[in-house]
C-alpha cells in the first residue's frame, strides 16, 4: 500500500555512498570515520574469554554494572566529576543511538532544537522524527567556532534543546572553557536542555584540553553527554557507546533506550570493563593520533590544497576554493575514481548543502596507507 515518508528529503548517507564508491574503485577510503587498523589484541582476548565463559545472554537494560562503574571511574579521573553509575550512566549500542534516544526523550511536537551548522547528519532527522523543528545556527568560518550572538538570537520560547559537538565533526574545532561559560549564561534562566556529542573526547592535539560539558556544574545538570568506545578503542563496528545524564534525564532516556535496543552485546561490555582498568589505554590517545595528524598534514603541504591542522577528532579538512569552482561532491567522486583516494564533501554537513569547496579526510589509518594516499593526492589536477 502507498505510504508517505517520515523523512522525504533524506536518502542514503554520504558515508555509505562514498565507502561503497571507494570499495568499487579499489580506492583508499579516507572518507568514512573508522580506523584502518585493528584494536589492541588484549581487548580481543578479553572478548573471547567472556564469550567462552558464558556471558552471552541479555545484559541489564542500563548496561553491565561493572562497565558503568568503570565509566564513572574514568569520568572522575579525567574530568574530576563524581557520577552515580546506577542512576547517571547508560550503556548503549553506539553513540548514534544515544543521540537519538536523548532527543526522543525530551523533544515534543513543534519544539525547536538549535543545531550548530554544519552538523553531523543524524542530528536533524532525530529532531524531525520527534516532531521537533531544527533551527540551524551557522558556525563561524574559517575555524568553525561558535558565534554566540547568533545562538542567542535563535533562542525562543519554543527552544527545548541545543545540540553541540566537541571536538567537532567535520572541522575538528575544540570548544574552549569560554564556550562552556557562554552557553551556561545563555540558558541559565530557561528550561533549555543540551545534548553534547563528545565521541572524540580523547582525541585532541597540541596540548588542547577537551572541556566536557560535565565539567561545568550549571551545564551538567541539564545535559546528555554521548560518548563512544568505538572511536576511543578503534572498534567502531562493535557499536558500543554510553550516555551520561542526571538521574531525572537518565530515567527519561532509558524509557526510549529500552525500546530501541534494550541492551548492548554482553561479552563486549565485560571485555571493555576489564580493559578500562588501565587508564593509559585512553590517556595516550592524543599522542597516538597527533602523530598521524602531523604525518598527514606534513604530506598535504606538498599538495595544492590549503588547510589548518585540525584541533581534534581524526579528520582533516582541506580547501581548494583558491583553485577551482568544481563542486565538492563532484571532486570527491572524481578523486575516488581517478586517483584512488576517497574523501567526504563537507557540503553534506550543511543544512542548505552549502558548497565551501572543502573536503574532509580521515587520517585514522595505518601510516603506510596515509603515505600512499598522500602520494596519490600529489597527482590532483584542479
Amino acid at each position: 500500500m502507498p505510504s508517505s515518508s517520515k523523512l522525504p528529503h533524506v536518502g542514503t548517507t554520504i558515508f555509505t555512498v562514498m565507502s561503497k564508491l571507494a570499495s568499487d574503485s579499489k580506492a583508499i577510503n579516507l572518507s568514512q570515520g573508522f580506523p584502518g587498523f585493528g584494536c589492541d589484541p588484549v581487548l580481543l582476548d578479553l572478548v573471547n574469554h567472556y564469550m567462552r565463559a558464558g556471558f552471552n545472554q541479555y545484559a541489564p537494560m542500563g548496561g553491565v554494572p561493572l562497565l558503568r562503574e568503570r565509566i564513572a571511574e574514568k569520568t572522575k579521573l579525567v574530568y574530576g566529576v563524581d557520577l552515580n553509575s546506577e542512576s547517571e550512566v547508560t550503556v548503549v549500542s553506539g553513540a548514534t543511538e544515544a543521540l537519538y534516544a536523548a532527543v526522543t526523550a525530551v523533544v515534543k511536537q513543534d519544539d525547536e532544537v538549535i543545531l550548530l551548522d554544519p552538523a553531523y547528519d543524524s542530528y536533524a532527522p532525530a529532531v524531525e522524527l520527534s516532531g521537533g523543528i531544527p533551527v540551524f545556527v551557522p558556525l563561524e568560518m574559517p575555524d568553525f567556532s561558535v558565534n554566540w550572538e547568533r545562538v542567542k538570537s535563535a533562542i525562543s520560547d519554543k527552544t527545548r534543546l541545543i545540540m553541540v559537538n566537541t571536538p567537532h565533526n567535520p572541522s575538528g574545532y575544540v570548544w574552549t572553557r569560554q564556550d562552556l561559560d557562554t552557553l551556561a549564561d545563555l540558558i541559565q534562566d530557561t528550561n533549555i536542555l543540551i545534548v553534547s556529542d563528545e565521541v572524540y573526547e580523547h582525541i585532541t592535539f597540541d596540548g588542547r584540553v577537551h572541556h566536557s560539558l560535565l565539567t561545568h556544574p550549571a551545564l551538567r545538570e541539564r545535559t546528555f553527554i554521548c560518548g563512544s568506545f568505538g572511536k576511543t578503542f578503534h572498534v567502531t563496528g562493535w557499536k558500543i557507546g554510553y550516555c551520561i545524564a542526571p538521574p531525572k534525564l537518565t530515567e527519561e532516556f532509558r524509557k526510549i533506550h529500552q525500546f530501541l535496543t534494550f541492551s548492548t552485546a554482553t561479552p563486549l561490555q565485560y571485555a571493555l570493563a576489564d580493559y578500562l582498568s588501565d587508564a593509559g589505554r585512553y590517556l595516550t590517545l592524543p599522542h597516538f593520533y597527533q602523530k598521524k595528524r602531523d604525518l598527514f598534514c606534513d604530506g598535504l603541504k606538498n599538495t595544492p590544497f590549503q588547510f589548518t591542522p585540525a584541533q581534534g577528532s581524526f579528520f582533516q579538512m582541506v580547501s581548494y576554493a583558491h583553485l577551482s569552482d568544481e563542486s565538492d561532491y563532484g571532486l570527491s567522486v572524481r578523486l575516488t575514481k581517478e586517483i584512488g583516494v576517497a574523501s567526504i564533501p563537507i557540503s553534506v554537513f550543511f543544512s542548505d548543502g552549502s558548497d565551501r569547496k572543502i573536503l574532509r579526510f580521515c587520517f585514522a589509518k595505518d601510516n603506510s596507507e596515509l603515505h600512499l594516499a598522500l602520494d596519490r593526492l600529489l597527482k590532483v589536477k584542479l
